[in-house]
């Protein structure tokens, strides 16, 4: 698990760091800048970030084949991925374009406005080659290839950085384009990643029987519906956990400008460390995956320990350093004595319920493998939606608890989803029959 899951996790981290790095090197540009940049690919990847859940599909489909000893079914549904890949990326592009034309209606400062149009119509050039990109990843991924993933976007960084230095001030050369030139810079860099995973794929494969020569490139209507059945629910859950915690944070704002700069630094933290978990979870779908494609039983339930074992232990040891050093990390973003004062307090609570958000991550990356998608969304709808947030809302507005309630509603829908969605798992673990079907 730890072999599959720690270049994963390094390749969440790097997917991270490549957003830092844009809003770094734009700062020197001025505060609409920053702004602008922070704001336009927020607006970009709520977008994106749905196409790419979509193919999360693959993980199972993949992973099922390859346990199976299926090279060629692996093959098929990666074709069928990079079809749908293209749907998505014309389909959100369209949409991402509606938003772009719609942001004078959204209140924007002029000064934000002016740049924050061009930067996003620039940055929706790298919708296509982001997606192919996932679905290269996920086929990888399920066949236990995930080094050059890492390689891939460490390196993908470092182009970003570089093109960002060029195109941002006009380096080396090139033209000094601003923001737009973080667009360009990025959109080569995805371009790379697109590119870079593909000929992982061709040199791996270029001798192997049953290699991708001798599976015929066909348009398959039967196998992207089904990667769009089984991923759209993946990609609502992810939807309605990342919206739950952006819409806290637009609660936060009507609080007061240090409760927004207390929740957007913890929130920070905390989603630097739930890439350990995320990664975690990506592995237990791989694995419970190739499992169930070997009609292996005890497989399915040894992957899905092992990935519940150590986010455990990673969320605990995490949640004590919480406890032990809270403003020592909240110091890594502020020197705010009231932001620091309040945001111990703020982290203490996440990190009381920390254990239950690496269990329902865990969870729903290991019932993907099982194939179910559905129960997550569901879960996330039920538990953030229709308990975290209105709880949270009571306990900020009503009880006046500000931005500690906020924290507190939230981290209790945490702990239901995660309780039940574990439950859920250990459940479904143990309905695999010898015939292998549940």
């Amino acid at each position: 698990m730890l072999a599959l899951a720690l270049p994963v996790i390094l390749s969440e981290l790097g997917w991270i760091m490549m957003g830092i790095v844009d809003t770094v090197m734009v700062s020197p540009l001025g505060p609409a800048a920053l702004g602008a940049v922070g704001t336009g690919s927020t607006i970009f990847i709520a977008v994106a970030i749905f196409g790419m859940g979509t193919l999360f599909a693959l993980d199972t489909y993949v992973s099922q084949s390859f346990g199976a000893g299926r090279i060629d079914e692996c093959h098929r549904w990666l074709f069928a991925g990079v079809q749908l890949a293209v749907v998505l990326a014309i389909i959100l592009s369209g949409f991402a374009y509606g938003i772009v034309l719609l942001l004078p209606r959204f209140g924007f400062h002029p000064a934000v406005l002016a740049i924050i149009q061009p930067y996003v119509a620039r940055l929706i050039l790298s919708a296509t080659p982001l997606l192919a990109y996932a679905v290269f990843r996920r086929y990888l991924q399920a066949m236990n290839v995930v080094r050059p993933v890492m390689v891939a976007l460490i390196s993908a960084n470092v182009i970003n950085a570089l093109g960002n230095y060029a195109f941002v001030f006009g380096r080396w050369g090139a033209p000094a384009l601003g923001t737009n030139g973080s667009a360009y810079a990025t959109l080569v860099a995805r371009i790379y990643l697109a590119v870079f995973l593909f000929l992982v794929i061709w040199w791996r494969e270029r001798r192997n029987p049953s290699g991708l020569h001798d599976v015929p490139f066909v348009i398959d209507l039967t196998r992207m519906w089904r990667i769009l059945t089984l991923g759209v629910p993946a990609a609502l859950q992810i939807s309605l956990e990342v919206g739950v915690f952006a819409m806290a944070s637009s609660l936060a704002g009507r609080i007061s400008p240090q409760a927004s700069a207390v929740n957007q630094v913890v929130l920070n933290i905390a989603s630097f460390v739930f890439m350990i978990p995320l990664g975690l979870s990506s592995a237990a779908a791989v694995r419970v995956g190739q499992a169930v494609g070997r009609r292996d039983l005890s497989g399915v339930q040894l992957a899905g320990k092992s990935a519940f074992f150590l986010a455990s232990v990673f969320m605990l040891v995490t949640a004590g350093i919480y406890a032990v050093a809270p403003r020592q990390l909240l110091g890594l973003f502020t020197v705010d004595e009231a932001v620091l004062r309040v945001g111990t307090t703020v982290l203490l609570i996440y990190g009381a319920f920390q254990l239950f958000d690496g269990w329902q991550s865990v969870a729903t990356g290991a019932l993907r493998g099982l194939g179910d998608t559905r129960t997550p969304m569901v879960l996330n709808l039920f538990g953030h939606w229709a308990v975290g947030l209105p709880l949270a809302y009571w306990l900020c507005f009503n009880r006046n608890w500000g931005v500690f309630g906020l924290w507190l509603g939230l981290s209790i829908s945490l702990t239901i989803v995660g309780i039940v969605l574990t439950t859920v798992w250990y459940a479904r673990s143990r309905t695999l029959n010898v015939g292998g079907t549940f």
